[in-house]
């Protein structure tokens, strides 16, 4: 593990986020593991694991309706970037609604692949702004479980996801 994925982890454990690492042909079993049923998402990169491209050997609902969304306890996505010494992600829109599934849901199950991880936020912006300027797009940047203190006491959960599990994708040897 290097230096960026350690202080990534050691970051995302810190603001109560767990991860479990995987590799490509591995990780259709980690996000298995990680959801609480019923789940939705939508697809993943093919190049996350020749079994990840296809969440169908999963219990997720991949493209749900806005019933399945609703009634979901988890939302699977992946993350674009992380950010090592911050542990956010960053989720870009898609036209699959990913931003519907990642923050509508209690749990948020989030595959990352280890060489997207970046060590600081300066790294990421300036990779960022060459995504954008050749493709355009937008992107959110979440940083653990959705929390709030504008009523006072601190509450999970209030505009999204109350807990957050990521799934860091290594290069299988």
């Amino acid at each position: 593990m290097g230096k960026t994925s350690a202080a990534f982890e050691t970051s995302l454990d810190e603001l109560g986020v767990t991860v479990t690492t995987a590799d490509e042909r591995t990780v259709t079993a980690e996000i298995t593991a990680a959801i609480t049923e019923p789940a939705v998402g939508v697809e993943l990169d093919e190049t996350l694991g020749a079994s990840a491209g296809s969440l169908a050997e999963t219990p997720v609902v991949v493209d749900p309706t806005p019933a399945a969304l609703r009634d979901a306890t988890t939302g699977v996505t992946e993350a674009t970037l992380g950010v090592g010494d911050y542990g956010s992600l960053v989720l870009s829109m898609t036209g699959r609604a990913s931003e519907l599934v990642s923050l509508f849901v209690n749990r948020h199950v989030v595959v990352v692949r280890a060489a997207d991880v970046l060590p600081d936020m300066d790294a990421t912006i300036q990779s960022l702004h060459e995504r954008f300027n050749r493709a355009g797009g937008s992107a959110i940047v979440a940083t653990g479980p959705s929390a709030t203190a504008d009523m006072g006491e601190l509450v999970k959960g209030a505009h999204g996801p109350k807990t957050v599990h990521v799934i860091v994708v290594e290069e299988a040897e």
